[in-house]
């Protein structure tokens, strides 16, 4: 990676690299912003389908905190179906989100300044998904918080949750992002974009040649 590295960030700072190809600003930006598109689309391909996130262990979403230490009461008292069900409807509301962000995954990529590419190229091995975070995670759960409440509305037991949580909040016991079961569902479900964006990331960087695009393996190709 090292490699990588210090070759994009030479390109970036001269506009040239010194081989066979003269590469500038723009192309080594473009190579970048390629690669991104392609591991937003795959990250968001892996999440957006039937148990996208209920059978990947590193999304998956629980129940929330304050259900979690209620559990067992909740089997106890026979309602361990409602319980998995509601595990099942908040993942699937995630599931049913996550194809929406690919819009506004993409348009962040297209944003994207020279400045930008920089950071990102000489930047730790998760910059790219904090560059997404900073840029994309306020629109997106704006999108993603009326599909999930569209999803949950019929579900009892996410009401039930809805009116002890208002409760807790009045007194300081819930924080904001629990507030209802719809804000910890859509906080999850960006937390979960991220981890796999996070996920294409390091493999971009790890072989970027097999990222794909012509311009992807242009740039980083010459770098190898």
């Amino acid at each position: 990676m090292r490699y990588l590295i210090a070759a994009a960030t030479l390109v970036l700072a001269t506009s040239t690299f010194a081989g066979t190809s003269q590469l500038s600003n723009s192309e080594v930006t473009r190579g970048l912003k390629d690669a991104l598109i392609q591991g937003a689309g795959k990250a968001v391909a892996q999440l957006g389908k039937v148990n996208g996130f209920l059978e990947n262990p590193k999304v998956k979403i629980p129940l929330p905190e304050h259900l979690q230490r209620a559990e067992k009461t909740l089997r106890f008292l026979g309602m361990g179906k409602q319980a998995d069900e509601l595990v099942l409807r908040m993942n699937r509301a995630a599931e049913a989100a996550v194809p929406h962000a690919k819009e506004l995954l993409v348009n962040s990529v297209r944003q994207m300044s020279i400045a930008d590419a920089k950071t990102i190229l000489t930047g730790s091995e998760d910059a790219a998904t904090q560059y997404f975070r900073k840029t994309t995670s306020t629109p997106l759960a704006q999108k993603f918080l009326p599909i999930v409440q569209d999803a949950m509305k019929d579900v009892s037991l996410a009401q039930q949750y809805n009116e002890v949580a208002k409760l807790g909040q009045r007194y300081g016991l819930v924080g904001k992002e629990q507030a209802t079961l719809e804000d910890y569902i859509t906080q999850k479900t960006l937390d979960g974009v991220y981890v796999m964006m996070a996920e294409e990331e390091k493999k971009i960087r790890k072989d970027p040649v097999k990222a794909g695009s012509e311009w992807v393996r242009k740039v980083f190709g010459t770098f190898k």
